[in-house]
Order: C-alpha cells, then structure tokens, then sequence
C-alpha cells in the first residue's frame, strides 16, 4: 500500500494530492491543535462491488483525524486489485487493507505518544444484511491485532467516509 514516499498516491479535500509522508506532517499539525476533548484517528476502507466488468475491485481506504466535538480532515489513498468474487473476499480484503494502514501509522508516529489518540478500525459491516453472516470473524481479526473496532451503524470512516470516493 505504501510504495513510493515521494509519489502523490493521496488525496485530501483540503489538502489536494499527497505523498504519504505529506499526510503524516499535516496529521501532525492537526493533532497538535490544541482541544481539551481530544482526538481519535479512525482507518476505514470501502470497496466497489460493482466493478462494472472490469477484472478489478477498487478499494479506498480513508484515515480520518477527528478533532471531538469540532470536526476534523480526511485523507484516501485508492487501490487497485484483482476482482473480489464474493462478498467475503472484499470485506476481507478491506479489514487487510485497513489493518495494514493501520500498523503503518502507528509505525509513523512511533516518536509521539501515539496512545494519546485512540486508533479505531471501522469495517463496513453491520448485524443486518449479507455481512451478518462474517462481523465476527472479521472484528475478531482486528481486535486481535490489537485495535479497537467499530462496525455499522458506528464506522462511519468506512460506510460514509471512504465510501464517498467508491
């Protein structure tokens, strides 16, 4: 998901198009605004079933800083792979792609108390719907991983954020 540091694989609303290492100074900035809430960071990816019949499955996968109670800015990254055949390989793939960029990041902030923020893991997956059928296998991968996870109608960094870029 990270190959180049100095290509523009990024985008943000407000920012325009970014390198990661980009992303990670203006999260920086952000975080450091002072908000006596707080702040969480929220990772989620959202794919297109409808691949329209392309061989691919596009996966976007957002971080969100938010700034509790007063907003906050987003960043997506868009990935391209093989064709996803079934409602479980996408899910599983965008849990993968969000636990990656996960590990990323607190890999970037390694020198700031990065527990300052909690990190949240939102997967597009509810207790209505085809996805009933796989919400444990897919929080019980992340919560094993060691993050906290949210699923719908509360992960909005997938189901709302990231879906805006499918």
């Amino acid at each position: 998901m990270f190959e180049e540091a100095d290509k523009k694989e990024f985008n943000s609303i407000t920012y325009g198009q970014l390198t990661h290492k980009e992303v990670v100074f203006n999260m920086l900035n952000f975080l450091s605004e002072e908000n006596e809430k707080g702040y969480k960071v929220i990772i989620g990816t959202d794919s297109n079933g409808h691949t329209n019949g392309k061989d691919c499955t596009e996966y976007i996968t957002a971080i969100l800083v938010h700034k509790v109670g007063c907003g906050g800015i987003y960043f997506w990254k868009k990935v391209v792979d093989k064709k996803a055949y079934s409602l479980k390989e996408r899910i599983y793939k965008e849990a993968l792609l969000s636990l990656e960029f996960a590990h990323r990041v607190m890999e970037d902030f390694s020198y700031v108390n990065v527990y300052t923020w909690p990190l949240e893991i939102h997967i597009d997956v509810g207790s209505i719907g085809e996805t009933r059928k796989i919400i444990n296998e897919v929080t019980g991968m992340i919560r094993g991983d060691g993050f906290e996870v949210k699923t719908k109608p509360l992960s909005f960094g997938a189901s709302k954020v990231a879906d805006r870029h499918t």
